[in-house]
């Protein structure tokens, strides 16, 4: 592929050495990660995969630790495709390497370990934040756009891509950038991805009005935020016909002067309310939509669509994820769509469980330990809701366990944007404080995990909290 013609040009030359590697191979074990963005990788490079005439299988892993790329060696495949994992394992993936087991291929944005390998497909190795403008599905897209054919393009899995990105929280900010920004562009020239300036709030397509506003807690408006009565007085108050044959209506619903109107509305009651002006800005932002995808559902948000992924690896059922990013609309779509409610139940319960019990303040960081309360799948999600909700200090990242299993404790981690830019990198926390107790971890800046020892927790926070003070000081 040419440089002129990747999505990303600096990382062109790597995407098309994996993509020779690729199409030269007899077999392939694609691995990913259970979360959106690692479904959603999983999905964008077994369908390039697939166009290409490689063939291929699919498996997921909650965590790619020694067991896990041992077990992937046993496998005996030859060429082994990691998506949004990788990089911050190749230490031991070099080891099998050596030995000849296998040859990676990896797509990933994760931090790098200090090994490294021929056919390695990371922004960070070029200078692109895989934290802020390049996912996971993200570096599977310029992969898969490496991978094309001479009978078509890949840029309609661009959708997948974006999906992935805002899962990973890539657009904080109100929007995607960098890279990422590249992706959605050509989402939108392949027709399958549609921006408009909107307000930026969780449940656009499926929530009803009030629930719409009762829930958005990234900007908390009082008298509205967490309050039923409030968001349904705020709806009576407003020139907008909040409710149809006696039905609540949904922001899809409105046309776009009754948008106008509730989104002026929502402004001036948070300037009224004095809701500081950056936080008010956050309250609009760039909106993705998936026009392929049936109004007024789950799917034809990028938001939505990347809570319904979570709700299925997440909960072992990654099959039923790929499946849905693989276009099956019947009984995958049905069965994710079980099981986010019960994601979503537990969610809320996680973030009770949390403003019930409160959090433990250090010096540096906040911490929580939910024991088996609440799913270790899910609890770095809990951790993130946590921090736009009144349970937490926004000016300190806060650190969340919860059992793994009877040996080892899942570490989850997460910051604001804000402290990164003062200074804070949770990945490098993560890092050096479990692997001084005898653990693993990494990710990004904002966000990262780990896997430590059961009984090393209080060791592991003495180590964080002084490397997060030397981090912000």
């Amino acid at each position: 592929m040419a440089v002129a013609d990747s999505p990303v040009p600096d990382l062109a030359s790597r995407a098309t050495a994996c993509a020779e590697r690729l199409r030269a191979t007899d077999r392939v074990l694609l691995a990913s990660h259970i979360d959106a963005d690692g479904l959603t990788s999983a999905a964008v490079a077994s369908t390039a995969l697939a166009r290409a005439g490689v063939d291929h299988e699919v498996v997921f892993e909650k965590q790619l630790d020694d067991a896990a790329i041992e077990g992937i060696a046993a496998t005996g495949y030859d060429t082994v495709l990691f998506t949004d994992f990788g990089s911050g394992q190749l230490d031991a993936i070099a080891e099998h390497e050596a030995a000849g087991q296998f040859t990676p291929v990896i797509a990933d944005h994760h931090q790098p370990a200090d090994a490294d390998t021929e056919l390695h497909l990371n922004p960070l190795l070029e200078g692109i934040n895989g934290a802020s403008e390049l996912s996971g599905a993200g570096a599977s897209y310029v992969l898969a756009r490496a991978l094309e054919g001479p009978d078509g393009d890949n840029r309609d899995l661009a959708a997948l891509a974006v999906i992935g990105a805002v899962g990973d929280m890539q657009d904080s900010d109100g929007e995607l950038v960098g890279a990422n920004a590249a992706i959605v562009r050509d989402g939108v020239d392949a027709g399958v991805i549609e921006t408009r300036t909107d307000l930026d709030l969780y449940g656009r397509q499926t929530r009803p009005l009030p629930k719409l506003l009762e829930y958005a807690s990234d900007v908390t408006i009082p008298g509205i935020s967490n309050d039923e009565a409030g968001a349904i007085s705020f709806l009576a108050d407003l020139d907008v016909d909040a409710k149809r044959d006696g039905e609540w209506r949904r922001w899809v619903d409105l046309d776009a002067g009754e948008r106008q109107t509730l989104a002026s509305g929502l402004m001036r009651r948070a300037v009224a309310s004095g809701v500081p002006a950056d936080r008010i800005e956050a309250l609009v932002g760039t909106s993705y939509t998936l026009v392929d995808e049936e109004r007024g559902t789950e799917l034809r948000d990028v938001s939505e669509f990347s809570t319904l992924l979570n709700a299925t690896a997440r909960y072992d059922r990654a099959d039923v994820g790929l499946a849905v990013c693989l276009g099956d609309r019947g009984d995958a779509l049905a069965e994710a769509r079980r099981l986010l409610r019960t994601h979503r139940r537990n969610l809320s319960e996680g973030l009770q469980w949390v403003k019930n019990e409160g959090v433990v303040h250090e010096a540096n960081i906040q911490w929580f330990d939910a024991g088996s309360r609440i799913r270790e799948t899910i609890v770095g999600i809990v951790a993130g809701m946590a921090v736009g909700s009144p349970a937490v200090d926004r000016s300190k990242p806060v650190i969340a366990f919860a059992e793994e299993s009877a040996e080892e404790l899942k570490v989850s981690s997460r910051g604001s944007h804000a402290l990164v830019r003062r200074g804070l990198d949770l990945s490098a926390v993560m890092h050096e404080a479990s692997r001084a107790v005898g653990g693993d971890g990494g990710g990004h800046d904002v966000a990262a995990g780990a896997t430590i020892p059961i009984g090393e927790r209080d060791a592991f926070l003495a180590a964080a909290d002084r490397l997060v003070g030397e981090q912000l000081s």
